[in-house]
Parts: structure tokens; C-alpha cells; sequence
């Protein structure tokens, strides 16, 4: 049987991401599945996993926890699956940004009295508290309808859609095009205000991966300031345990469902023997392990009335996180 690297993205970039997000704890929805959990290819927000995690969630009112009553579950979901776009999408951005890290107060009423509590979409706190998926291939329809785009994976925490990847072969068999930068002018073409912004409105990290390659940027970032991941606390062993680790059998059964048998087989064969870390699951490991994405989303995100949306570079996040710790 062939086990040579097949050159096709699904082969070398984008079923292996999908195998390290799985091991990094993030649920496989097919596409089929996050279709029917969107309703339209217009919504790009899971609304059902966002309403079971917002059932869960309780507020304190004079000593006492209350679960959210249906109103203020239907306002939560209402003010953040519809930021205005009328600003752009930078102003729409930081409206589901400031959302995500401020929460979003609602009125409720305990035996006649008013309350005011601060509902949280995240629970930045408690990681188990969250739900975590990843999809591929997620068709969404352009902002005039005219057309449809499909970035390569997008990841949801609580249903909300919060990092879009896309997934090149490692070679374009062209010596002046990168394939990772055909990646990023992907995701910047499609933030432009005819193509698929609405999506762009939510996620907060974006990412071009290869084999051998990859970069992180944020909305609106300028191609050259899309950077590499170097960490400095998760070594390759690290990142290899990740990788190497055995997916179960009903993770495998969901990946490769819609898919036909020879990629299963491909990747039957080329998992049974142990792998190396490539650039691209270092990327994916440093900044979308479960903890580090929800920190990375907290803490290292800026705004700037100038310069505009600022997505830390690794010695800043990681400087930072050394002065805190001293």
C-alpha cells in the first residue's frame, strides 16, 4: 500500500490538524453536523450548543444562585450572534470581543426584585465548564449571497465560532508561490466586506498552516505581520506525545465518516508508526491547546485606537507570563 506523503492538503495539512485538535480535547463535528447546528449558511454561531451552555450557567442574587430565566438566555444569544457590521468589522470584532472577556448583563427579576447580573459566555475559570469543537470545510455564505467560501477548519468554543485555519499542501510545485501565504491571503481576502466578514466578526486568532509552516495573525492583520509560534514551555517531546497519541476509535470513525476508505487507509498505515512534529502541529499545540487558546483570547489581545487589533508574538506572551509568575 502507498504510504508515500500524499501532496494533496487533505493528506499532508488538513486531516493531521484535525488529528492534533482532537488530541488537544477539541469535539470532531462533521461538516454535515455543524450544517445542521448553524441552521443556515448564513449563521456561522452553533445556537443549540450555545443555549445548553448558557442553561447551565447561574447568576447570585442576595446569597442565592438562579438559573438564567428563557429571556435572558434569548437576549444573551440575540446580542451575540448579531454584532453590527455597520461600523466594519473591526468595530464588530471588538463588540464580540468585548462580549467574549466582559460577559453581557441582563434583567432578571427574583420575587419581584430586579436584578442585574453579568452573564459570562466563557467560562474563562474552569475550562470543563466550556464545550470545545472543531469542523472542516464550513461553507459560508458571502455577505451579498452572491457566493459561497469554505475555510479549510474553524474551532467553536461554546458554539461560538473564535479561530479559522486554513490548511495548505506543503509545496505548490511553484518556486515563487508560499503556500502558506496563499493561507493568509485567504483568510484576508475573506474579511474583505463582500466576501464571508460575519464570520470574521467572531473569531479572534487566524492561522495559514503546512506541513513545514505556519502562522497566526488576527483581524485585519497585514500579510507581513503574520508570525511563527515558538514556545517555551511546551518542548517537541511534548509536542510529539500529542501528536503520537492514538485517536479512539470513535474519534476516527467521526473523522473519516464522509470521507473515501483509501484516506482512512492512508492514515491507518501512516499512524501506526511513530511520527515527528512538524511546524504546523507546534503551531497548532502553542496556541490551540485548550488552556493556552482561552489565555491567549484573555490576556494577549489588544485594541488600539491606531494601529488596530494586536495579537501577542510568542517572547511578549511569554515575557509577560514570566513577569506575572515573578
Amino acid at each position: 500500500m502507498n504510504t508515500t506523503p500524499q501532496g494533496n492538503e487533505q493528506y499532508s495539512s488538513h486531516i493531521p490538524a484535525l488529528a492534533t485538535l482532537i488530541n488537544l480535547g477539541w469535539t470532531f463535528l462533521p461538516a454535515t453536523k455543524c450544517q445542521a447546528q448553524r441552521g443556515s449558511q448564513r449563521d456561522v454561531v452553533l445556537k443549540p450548543v450555545l443555549e445548553q451552555v448558557l442553561r447551565q450557567r447561574r447568576f447570585e442574587f442576595k446569597g442565592e444562585s438562579y438559573p438564567l430565566s428563557e429571556q435572558a438566555v434569548d437576549q444573551v444569544m440575540r446580542e451575540i450572534t448579531t454584532p453590527s457590521m455597520a461600523q466594519g468589522l473591526m468595530a464588530a470584532n471588538q463588540s464580540v470581543y468585548d462580549m467574549l472577556t466582559l460577559g453581557i448583563t441582563v434583567t432578571e427579576f427574583v420575587d419581584g426584585k430586579k436584578a442585574t447580573p453579568t452573564i459570562h459566555l466563557i467560562d474563562w475559570e474552569n475550562l470543563d465548564n466550556n464545550q470545545f469543537h472543531v469542523t472542516e470545510e464550513m461553507e459560508v455564505l458571502s455577505a451579498q449571497g452572491t457566493h459561497t467560501r469554505r475555510p479549510d477548519v474553524v474551532t467553536f468554543v461554546n458554539g461560538i465560532p473564535l479561530a479559522v485555519i486554513e490548511a495548505k499542501k506543503a509545496a505548490s510545485g511553484n518556486p515563487n508561490k508560499d503556500m502558506v501565504e496563499e493561507g493568509i491571503s485567504q483568510n484576508i481576502r475573506n474579511q474583505k466586506n463582500d466576501e464571508i466578514p460575519y464570520l470574521y466578526a467572531f473569531a479572534q486568532l487566524l492561522f495559514a498552516i503546512s506541513r513545514n509552516d505556519g502562522r497566526y495573525g488576527t483581524t485585519h492583520t497585514p500579510m507581513k505581520f503574520w508570525s511563527k509560534w515558538q514556545d517555551e514551555e511546551f518542548d517537541d517531546q511534548y509536542v510529539q506525545g500529542i501528536k503520537n497519541q492514538p485517536l479512539l476509535a470513535s474519534d476516527k470513525n467521526t473523522l473519516f465518516q464522509d470521507k473515501p476508505g483509501k484516506i482512512r487507509d492512508y492514515f491507518e498505515a501512516l499512524w501506526s508508526k511513530p511520527m515527528m512534529p512538524t511546524e504546523q502541529d507546534r503551531l497548532l499545540v502553542g496556541l490551540l491547546d485548550r488552556h493556552r487558546f482561552l489565555e491567549f483570547l484573555r490576556l494577549f489581545i489588544l485594541f488600539d485606537q491606531k494601529i488596530g487589533k494586536i495579537a501577542a508574538r510568542y517572547p511578549q506572551a511569554f515575557g509577560i507570563k514570566a513577569l506575572l509568575e515573578r
